[in-house]
């Protein structure tokens, strides 16, 4: 049994200012706390973790919704 599926994904860096973004991701998103957005480096997979189960959606999903902030 494979339990290394996740060894294809690529890791993720936070583009621009984490601090800006995350306020932008409270406002459209009323249900993610400051926990959820809390940035620790090294620990960005968890962020996305806890981003993606409170939203409900897919790492990739949560992938583009934080480059679509970062584009606005």
């Amino acid at each position: 049994m494979d339990t290394n599926h996740n060894k294809s994904e690529k890791s993720f860096k936070i583009p621009g200012d984490w601090k800006e973004q995350s306020k932008q991701l409270k406002e459209k998103f009323s249900t993610l706390t400051d926990h959820d957005l809390k940035f620790e480096a090294g620990k960005e997979k968890e962020m996305l973790e806890r981003i993606g189960n409170r939203l409900r959606k897919n790492r990739e999903e949560v992938l583009n919704i934080i480059k679509e902030i970062n584009l606005s």
